[in-house]
């Protein structure tokens, strides 16, 4: 899926030192949001669908995808 990320505005979660690297995202248009490595901003970044989005952040809570 792509979206025009050229406007976007990346931004890391609250609870990342501003020294470490993490995953950034943005809001894009049309309800979209953008993922990428905050050490290869330049590089590809995922790009979700509202409802992937609502499915894949559900996911996380439920503690799903936590390694064994």
């Amino acid at each position: 899926m792509t979206a025009d990320q050229s406007t976007a505005r990346w931004f890391k979660s609250s609870h990342s030192a501003p020294d470490k690297d993490c995953v950034e995202a943005a809001f894009l248009d049309g309800g979209m949001v953008g993922v990428r490595d905050s050490k290869n901003p330049a590089g590809p970044a995922l790009v979700f669908a509202p409802a992937e989005w609502d499915t894949f952040t559900a996911t996380l809570r439920t503690g799903d995808l936590d390694r064994p």
